[in-house]
Order: structure tokens, then C-alpha cells, then sequence
């Protein structure tokens, strides 16, 4: 199959010509094509697919809500069409034995995907426990615990060793230094959130395996000019990533994003959205942000608003749901409009960035020969035309 496109963005720039893929994977991009087996993108833009490395849920499915197999298997239908072709499936801060009850769960549909059900999940991000209960936002304070290796080698048998690709913790707590060097050498990757460490903390161990900020600037110690805090550590470390959730405005003023931007460049940040899938939730949970309680109702939510109004929708319907939270796509167009970043910054922030930092680069993150056919055709206006993972096209509509 060959894609032909006259703007193919690749880590040398911009290319013109034949892109090919073969068995699911990328062959290279030709002046020619040997046969007719030609979908013509012309003049529209061809990039890598998106990788969102924290994601509980999305629309018609929610790993944190509903920690099953088929919840991740919908979550991944739908993520094509917002531009999503890998992720991570994640965790949140609950018992011990629900989390091993999800992982295992969600083990069967990592290791039965195929790219005819949509997006990959590539494995798990385990947003705790190993978290602050002073910076636990919405995460649930009875479940904080210190860090712990014998409870990590539990999610490793539930989950599979190989399938958990980032932890979120935070590093001031009691064992975490020996905690960072295991599962340093482990080969997994930490990120700092919910956290009240220090600058000096944050200084003192990154070295022994700290990567970067989960959603940075929320849930962590703030800044102050004589006490920079976890935020501080998150603009001044330039080797350490910056992680944000969707750029709604609500849990970070566009303001804030742009002084991180300026500070460390599209090469130092990381887009994702944070996603939960509030159409699943399993009890009355309410948003304070956005000032709306919601109620599950069978197989409906329903939405309970501060100022009295209310909506009852249906969760499997994609179309009543997909706007219930800002899709990765919409996080991206907010982005280009807040710093004005161009395709090439896009790019590295939502696909190289999140492909090297979790370990996949050699396969995901880029167009290029022998990686996974994961390509995105977007227009100028940042609309999605289409989506291939593993080289099949998705249905997108």
C-alpha cells in the first residue's frame, strides 16, 4: 500500500512522494510507486500518530472506572478518531486489590489487540498508589501509600512485568529512593506527581531515575521564589519532561503552559490528556472543575450541574459522550492556538516525545522505515481525514 502525499513529516522535515507500508510497517517514501495499490493525500499532511501516555478512559470506555477488557477494547475504537493510534492505559491511586484486579484485566486486551480494533495499548501507567495524600487531587486519599517493591511485584504478575511502562509517585515519601533505583533498573519509567517534594529532592535523586512531571503544575508543591517546590524542579531540570494534561484552560491557564513552553521548547514536553471517561463512573462523582456531579443511571450518566440544570445521556452512545472531556485532537488545536506551534512542534510534543520517553521510539514516535504503520492525515485547520494503525485504516467517522 502506498499513501502519496506531497507534505510527509518526517525527523529530516518535510517529504514529498510514496509513502510505503508493508505488513503493518513502515518501507520508506518513493519518487515512483511499483503498483496501484495508491490512496492520493495530495496536497494534506501526513504525520505520526498520536501517543497519549496517561489516559483512564475515553467516551465509550474507562480502564479506571470500569477496569475491564472491553472497556480498553472501546476506549481504543474511539481513540482513533481523535487521533490517539497508541497509548497507555492507566491506573489510578485504589486498593491494592482493585489495581491487580484491572491489570489483570486489562493484560487480556494488551496482549489480544490486533490494528483492526483501533488504538494500541501499549501497557499501563500505574498513576500510584505511591503517591502524597497532601497533593492527591482526585485521586483517593485512604489509598496513599509509601512506596513499595513488594506491592510493585504484585501489579508486575497481574499486569505483566513488560507491560508496566511508567509509574507516577512521588519522591519524597519513605523508601523511595531504593523504590527509584529498582525500578530504574528495571528499565521503567518514573515521572513526579502528586507530589510535595522539594527542589532539593527532586535535584537529589532525578539522577537515580526520575524522567519528568506528571501534569505538571497540578497536584504537586508549587513554586516560590525562595522555595521552588516540585514545580520549580519541573521548569528548571531541562533533561526531565514536563507532562500536560489536556489544555483545557481549567487545570492550566494556557499562560502557564506557554512559560513552561518558552522555558524548555517543544523537546521538553509531553501532551496527553488525563481523560477518565466520565460517562463510567461508578458512583456520584463530583467535578469541581467542572462544577458538574456525575450520576450513574444503568446504562445512562446523569449530569448534574451546580447551577441546577440537567442532562441524562447514554455512555456507549460515542457521539453523546466525545465531548463530555477535550479529546487529544482538541487538546493539540488549543496548543497550535495558545504558542502558535507548528506541525514539527506538534509532533515531538504528542509522538516523539511520549514514544521515547516510555521506551517505544523504535517502533512508534515517527515515519520512518521499519516502524509501526501509525500515520495521521490531518488538513490545515488540524482536522483529522484519516487514521492507520498498523497500517489499517481506521474507521474514523
Amino acid at each position: 500500500m502506498y499513501l502519496y502525499c506531497e507534505n510527509i513529516y518526517t525527523p529530516e522535515g518535510f517529504q514529498k512522494g510514496y509513502l510505503e507500508v508493508v505488513d503493518g510497517k513502515i518501507k520508506g517514501i518513493y519518487n515512483e510507486a511499483t503498483s496501484d495499490d495508491i490512496i492520493d493525500y495530495s496536497d494534506n499532511v501526513i504525520i505520526p500518530g498520536f501517543i497519549d501516555i496517561h489516559l483512564h478512559g475515553w467516551a465509550t470506555g474507562s480502564f479506571w472506572y470500569e477496569g475491564t477488557k472491553e472497556s480498553i477494547e472501546n476506549m481504543s475504537k474511539e481513540l482513533v478518531k481523535v487521533g490517539v493510534t497508541s497509548y497507555l492505559a492507566t491506573s489510578g491511586t485504589d486498593s491494592i486489590e482493585q489495581i491487580n484486579r484491572y491489570l489483570a484485566e486489562g493484560k487480556k486486551a494488551v496482549d489480544n489487540w490486533s490494528p483492526d480494533k483501533g488504538a494500541q495499548a501499549l501497557g499501563f501507567h500505574l498513576e500510584g498508589p505511591f503517591i502524597n495524600k497532601e497533593y492527591k487531587g482526585m485521586q483517593k486519599e485512604e489509598y496513599c501509600l509509601d512506596p513499595s517493591i513488594e506491592l510493585l511485584k504484585g501489579f508486575f504478575e497481574s499486569a505483566g512485568k513488560e507491560n508496566v511502562k511508567l509509574i507516577t509517585m512521588a519522591p519524597e515519601l519513605p523508601g523511595a529512593e531504593e523504590f527509584i533505583k529498582y525500578v530504574n533498573n528495571e528499565g521503567i519509567q518514573i515521572s513526579i506527581g502528586h507530589s510535595a517534594a522539594e527542589f532539593e529532592d527532586v535535584e537529589r535523586l532525578k539522577d537515580l531515575g526520575l524522567g519528568g512531571f506528571t501534569h505538571t503544575f497540578s497536584g504537586m508543591r508549587g513554586f516560590h521564589h525562595r522555595r521552588l517546590g516540585t514545580a520549580g524542579a519541573a521548569m528548571y531540570f531541562d533533561d526531565m519532561y514536563a507532562e500536560f494534561g489536556k489544555q483545557t484552560g481549567m487545570t492550566v491557564k494556557p499562560e502557564a503552559f506557554k512559560i513552561v513552553y518558552r522555558l524548555k521548547g517543544p523537546e521538553g514536553i509531553i501532551l496527553s490528556t488525563d481523560c477518565t471517561g466520565l460517562a463510567h463512573v461508578t458512583e456520584p462523582f463530583h467535578h469541581y472543575i467542572r462544577k458538574c456531579t456525575f450520576i450513574p443511571d444503568g446504562d445512562y450518566v446523569k449530569l448534574v450541574y451546580d447551577d441546577g440544570t440537567e442532562e441524562r445521556i447514554s455512555k456507549s452512545d460515542y457521539d453523546s459522550v466525545k465531548d463530555l472531556e477535550l479529546s487529544f485532537l482538541g487538546s493539540v488545536r488549543n496548543v497550535v492556538k495558545n504558542v502558535q506551534a507548528s506541525i514539527s512542534d506538534i509532533v515531538k510534543m504528542a509522538s516523539e516525545n511520549p514514544a521515547k520517553y516510555i521506551g517505544v521510539y523504535e517502533a512508534k514516535g515517527s515515519i520512518e522505515p521499519g516502524k509501526d504503520g501509525d500515520i495521521l492525515v490531518i488538513d490545515d485547520e488540524w482536522n483529522l481525514l484519516d487514521a492507520y494503525v498498523g497500517g489499517v485504516k481506521q474507521n474514523i467517522k
